[in-house]
């Protein structure tokens, strides 16, 4: 019944038009942003605790990875997850990952025990999500409804790192910046239509100049000791499965 519960609750929170999310906006900062007014580069001095502070007040930013732009938000915060759902125009069937900076974080939300400390060093920080199991410490209802799995990430880019590392209320969640079916984006240009109903746009150039790079993150399942599933290829999933490999671990179908 809980699980009932919260499934039902974030169908009610579904939106259907940019209209609403606009009136989302209003309602988080006053007015909507015109655009281009909130874009703000990566080298800015104050970017870091500025993203952090914009997380800690529950709105959705854009901030660059080591693969494609990505949509943020606190991963422990209700209303921010139904936001950043909304944004995206993701069904709530589909999970969202979750953003760390250090292998203890890992630990901490999710449940890596089985995973030895030097096959994390191999494949993080890096172009790699891992799939384990739920911590206690991940209790936000809406965060992935009725799935007892996280996916998580170190990306290789120390600004999302140190954004991560400034945040003080938990993970967080993370997805690419674009609509559900759209391409993954390289540029904030890219995905231009959201600056309006984002908290902050953090342009940190052009990440790469292969279409390749937007299959994005490489995400495995590493939830049962020994055994490994290819989720996603990405972009780096023959360098993943060599490794988990070399550490005793078998593909399973």
């Amino acid at each position: 019944m809980f699980v009932v519960r919260n499934l039902l609750a974030v169908k009610i929170f579904r939106i259907s038009s940019m209209r609403q999310l606009g009136e989302i906006s209003v309602k988080m900062n006053g007015v909507a942003s015109s655009p281009g007014s909130n874009v703000i580069k990566c080298n800015d001095k104050k970017a870091i605790r500025q993203a952090a502070n914009l997380l800690e007040c529950g709105q959705v930013i854009a901030l660059p990875t080591d693969t494609v732009y990505g949509l943020a938000c606190s991963a422990n915060n209700p209303e921010a997850i139904q936001r950043l759902y909304a944004i995206k125009g993701r069904a709530e069937t589909k999970p969202v990952a979750i953003c760390v900076a250090e292998y203890d974080d890992l630990r901490h939300w999710g449940q890596a025990d089985h995973l030895p400390d030097a096959l994390l060093q191999q494949l993080l920080p890096g172009p790699v999500t891992i799939v384990v199991h739920k911590s206690v410490h991940l209790d936000n209802p809406f965060l992935n409804p009725g799935i007892v799995k996280i996916g998580i990430r170190i990306p290789d880019f120390e600004f999302i790192r140190q954004v991560s590392r400034n945040f003080r209320d938990g993970p967080v969640a993370l997805t690419s910046a674009n609509k559900s079916s759209e391409p993954s984006t390289l540029n904030v240009r890219e995905f231009e239509k959201l600056w309006p109903i984002l908290g902050s746009v953090f342009d940190g150039g052009q990440l790469g100049l292969i279409e390749e790079q937007r299959a994005a993150s490489t995400v495995i399942d590493l939830s049962e000791k020994g055994w490994y599933k290819i989720i996603r290829k990405g972009v780096a999933a023959e360098h993943t499965a060599r490794v988990v490999q070399r550490f005793g671990f078998v593909e399973r179908d």
